[in-house]
């Protein structure tokens, strides 16, 4: 039982760490282009991913993600998926003071209820016996179908964030890829299950593998483009929140899931709604994050930051210097 949980716990550190170190190497690049090209786009971080790779912090950070996603898959081996992924929601809490140290400002005690209410929230809602489930039999008729209408709110979400503040466009994106994720997760599934029981040469000529990379690449890119546009600690917190919720729903879906109506699934899942709703409306009001959110709008990859008036502060803290190549 405690080599699952240190490796879950690490694997949370490991995320946060990650999105710390690339949003801080996005920020330098994005300050770098002096001419706003980047921000004239709908998803910045496209402009900019040629110069990202060349930043020894950015490509530091996926080392760091490999890391994390290695401890979770080693978590997952010693222990089940209910131990394991309640665990890796902390990221919020590991998340929350990187981002403060950027700022020079320790996150309140507002803020740190706020984020445990979050993280017990989807904790406890990954903790209900059947929630998020995807280890029923897939019906690959309702997959296709699943996929395809997530593609589409995903890019419905991108550009109903388009024009928004810097705070609501991070959260927009931030949904997108939490939904890349979930996806991810279902594809993932079916792709282990074509592996091991089709064998390789079925797997490399079958569309679920394909998909599988794709939303993954594209989660990992809109998860760059929130991590810059506004907020790490809420962006990461509406990653949390939507992945698993969405992840619920398909394994209901796609996967032949039953809703439990037992009176004890429905209390934590009413109580995990209450936790969710109290930590979101609480970092939303954060000064820490207000605070945090004008500062990356300006130097960021906020679409029109340094370009649209009165949406981005023109007097910020300078981006970290010791991101730069």
């Amino acid at each position: 039982m405690l080599i699952p949980v240190l490796l879950g716990f690490a694997a949370a550190f490991l995320f946060a760490a990650s999105a710390a170190l690339q949003r801080s190497a996005v920020l330098v690049v994005a300050d770098a282009d002096t001419e706003h090209r980047a921000a004239q786009h709908r998803v910045p971080i496209l402009w900019l991913i040629r110069r990202l790779v060349r930043q020894r912090v950015w490509l530091a950070g996926w080392a760091t993600n490999l890391l994390g996603f290695l401890s979770q898959a080693t978590a997952l081996h010693f222990g089940s998926i209910a131990l394991v992924q309640p665990l890796l929601v902390t990221q919020l809490l590991f998340a929350l003071p990187m981002a403060s140290a950027v700022i020079r400002q320790w996150p309140s005690a507002r803020d740190w209820l706020a984020a445990v209410a979050i993280s017990g929230g989807v904790a406890l809602f990954l903790a209900v016996e059947g929630a998020a489930p995807l280890d029923g039999s897939p019906d690959r008729g309702r997959l296709v179908v699943a996929v395809l209408v997530a593609a589409a709110v995903v890019v419905v979400l991108v550009q109903l964030a388009q024009g928004r503040g810097p705070l609501a466009h991070s959260a927009l994106i931030a949904s997108a890829a939490g939904m890349c994720y979930a996806i991810s997760a279902a594809l993932m599934k079916l792709t282990t299950d074509d592996l091991l029981v089709r064998g390789v040469l079925a797997t490399a000529i079958d569309w679920p593998g394909y998909a599988l990379a794709l939303s993954t690449l594209t989660g990992l890119l809109l998860g760059q483009q929130a991590y810059g546009s506004g907020s790490l600690s809420a962006a990461i917190a509406v990653m949390s929140i939507v992945n698993p919720a969405v992840s619920y729903v398909l394994g209901m879906l796609a996967f032949h899931a039953t809703l439990s109506t037992a009176p004890g699934p429905l209390a934590a899942s009413a109580g995990a709604a209450v936790l969710l709703v109290a930590g979101v409306f609480g970092l939303a009001h954060s000064p820490t994050v207000q605070r945090e959110t004008t500062r990356t709008a300006t130097h960021g990859v906020y679409p029109g930051a340094g370009t649209v008036p009165g949406k981005v502060a023109t007097s910020p803290p300078p981006p970290d210097t010791w991101a730069q190549e």
